[in-house]
């Protein structure tokens, strides 16, 4: 059974997300996940990643962060350009922080508050979670499916674009799929300097306190493997999972008409629903 639901923060952008209820014998345990990079809830197969946690027993919410371009009348693609352009780490970190406080809530319905809750990320959604399990101690596990590991790494600093960016105050990048150039403003940057030290990933896992696992493809030419790795050595005591001839999206795609996960995905899930089942 599939619930959504929606919360307003006070800059006005909704967060839309849907509860997807365990079936059969509930674990009492809810997995929240978040979504990447020009990502949304409803990207691909997250739906049938959703229908095998809740077979094995967990509750899962899958949301769109509130600035991802998305809508509440149009959640899929991005419809508000101006939303994807005022997105930084810091409201996506806000954003989890609303929906674990409505989830943890012993107001909040038809779920009365979990026992546990465990976070999933994927791509830059693996930051957000790897930086919120460091932090929030309603957190009992993390686990992460091409996680990138070093937020800084990727604004280029000192590159040409890097120096454009900082002039004109915005740039652009291509979305291959939709064809849209997508803008980014130089704000996304300064929020990052002005919060460096709790949205820097290394400095979160070496901190973390709770079980992680780590899940990433051999093929991936988005994240590469070397920050599986790396995210591994800063905490030895996590799982790691490589799988081999996976990319960055573990054979998936948009939209996803099959009735099944692509088999990397299949790995990946089993994998994960066996960390969290521990």
């Amino acid at each position: 059974m599939t619930h959504s639901f929606q919360l307003l923060p006070d800059h006005g952008r909704a967060i839309i997300g849907d509860l997807h209820l365990a079936q059969g014998d509930r674990r009492d345990d809810l997995i929240v996940f978040c979504h990447g990079y020009k990502g949304f809830k409803d990207w691909g197969a997250w739906h049938l990643m959703a229908k095998a946690f809740t077979e094995a027993g967990f509750d899962f919410v899958r949301f769109n962060f509130s600035h991802n371009g998305g809508t509440v009348e149009q959640p899929i693609d991005f419809p508000d350009l101006e939303a994807f352009s005022e997105n930084n780490y810091s409201l996506e970190m806000s954003d989890l922080q609303m929906v674990l406080d409505h989830f943890s809530s012993a107001e909040q319905t038809p779920l009365a508050p979990p026992k546990n809750i465990y976070l999933l990320g994927h791509s830059r959604g693996g930051g957000i979670v790897m930086l919120t399990a460091a932090q929030d101690k309603r957190i009992n596990k993390v686990a992460t499916l091409a996680a990138v590991s070093d937020y800084q790494a990727r604004f280029l600093e000192g590159t040409p674009h890097f120096e454009t960016w900082k002039a004109t105050g915005i740039t652009h990048i291509e979305n291959s799929r939709t064809g849209q150039l997508l803008p980014h403003k130089f704000q996304f940057y300064l929020d990052f300097i002005a919060n460096e030290e709790r949205l820097t990933i290394s400095k979160a896992v070496k901190e973390l306190k709770v079980p992680q696992l780590i899940v990433h493809g051999t093929q991936d030419p988005t994240v590469a493997l070397k920050e599986a790795r790396a995210l591994h050595h800063w905490n030895p005591d996590s799982g790691l999972l490589i799988i081999d001839g996976a990319d960055h999206v573990f054979g998936m795609q948009h939209p996803w008409n099959k009735p099944e996960l692509p088999a990397a995905m299949q790995e990946a899930v089993s994998a994960l629903i066996a960390f969290y089942s521990a």
